[in-house]
């Protein structure tokens, strides 16, 4: 066979093998294959971002900070959510109140269930959830009131209740999770929606954006409305009062707070009031569940949703129904990217 012959030089042995590793280490530089195996995370920081990522997702998914009351004629859920900080409180209080003699031969009883929703700091709707149904049940205690007369005892109770957390500042709750500043104590308030359930009757107490709904033959009926700065008619009062809403990221009491009426908030007074609204509904037999939720929920999730899903776990025949509605409505709200705390309330009306 004939030789083949070139000009250049055919480079064998030693210095062969160092051109190919130069010419497979620029390809690794070219493609990061070499940068990334010169910073591979070793196994403990695998762990560390696998912790911090279930962490973030926990989190995310209102696993922190959640509690799941059960119980056989109520349920209640509260979740942080996607919030660093838990401020909301729930309340739940059976057999809070002596009935009233003619009620009491008849087995009656009056149940209490409220939800607070804090902003600022937790101590405010802590005080409300130690404090709130001793208060009432103060009011109504000397005579038994009529339905025209539940509204000043509710109104009595929530002025009690905010005079106590503005007189006591941080110290008007006995709870660890306060945390603001001292000279910061009258820049903190809660929302109060609270519920007396007895045999006859359901009375709702509202301040703030926190929210009551009945369920009653497959539909929901509101007991409350919502305290927004913007609503004709609390618009005109704030601007009676010599008070200013103005318009930051929404409606906001001078330019700060986004609901009208709370409890504490003593620097927005008395622009900010703490006089509920009260609505007395009589009972009926088509009556399914009373709903008591901070906006949280009410921000992503109807009224008509809301009673959709505690409909259906009603219609699941389990006995602790409430609590699965409550859990569930939790999770609804926050697959639906709620940015607030979420605190549900659900209790079963059924005769």
């Amino acid at each position: 066979m004939a030789e083949v012959c070139c000009d250049s030089a055919v480079v064998v042995g030693a210095e062969a093998e160092a051109r190919a590793r130069a010419r497979a280490g620029r390809r690794r530089r070219a493609t990061g294959v070499e940068g990334a195996a010169r910073w591979k995370p070793t196994a403990a920081g695998v762990e560390e971002d696998a912790a911090a990522a279930a962490t973030r997702k926990r989190r995310a998914s209102g696993g922190e900070a959640g509690v799941v009351v059960v119980a056989k004629r109520h349920g209640a859920a509260s979740v942080a959510g996607r919030r660093r900080e838990m401020e909301d409180a729930v309340s739940l209080r059976e057999a809070f109140a002596a009935a009233p003699p003619a009620e009491s031969e008849l087995g009656g009883r009056r149940d209490f269930y409220g939800v607070f929703d804090g902003h600022g700091c937790s101590h405010v709707a802590d005080a409300c959830k130690q404090r709130m149904h001793e208060l009432v049940a103060e009011e109504i205690a000397p005579a038994p009131p009529a339905s025209s007369s539940w509204t000043a005892a509710m109104e009595r109770s929530f002025a009690r209740m905010d005079a106590e957390v503005i007189a006591g500042g941080c110290h008007a709750a006995e709870s660890g999770r306060c945390r603001c500043e001292a000279q910061k104590c009258d820049h903190v308030g809660s929302t109060a929606v609270v519920a007396v359930v007895d045999d006859t009757r359901v009375v709702v107490a509202n301040c703030g954006d926190s929210r009551a709904v009945l369920c009653r033959d497959g539909a929901p009926v509101p007991l409350s409305t919502d305290h927004k700065p913007d609503r004709p008619d609390e618009l005109d009062r704030i601007e009676s009062a010599g008070g200013r809403v103005i318009f930051w990221e929404g409606a906001r009491v001078l330019g700060v707070l986004a609901m009208s009426r709370s409890i504490g908030d003593a620097y927005l007074k008395p622009y900010v009031s703490a006089v509920p609204e009260v609505t007395v509904t009589e009972r009926s037999d088509g009556d399914e569940c009373l709903i008591l939720a901070s906006d949280g929920l009410w921000d992503v999730v109807s009224n008509e949703a809301a009673c959709e899903v505690a409909q259906a776990c009603l219609r699941r025949g389990r006995q602790r129904w409430c609590a699965e509605a409550a859990a569930l409505l939790t999770k609804l709200a926050l697959a639906r990217r709620s940015s607030d705390n979420i605190s549900v309330v659900v209790v079963d009306l059924r005769r």
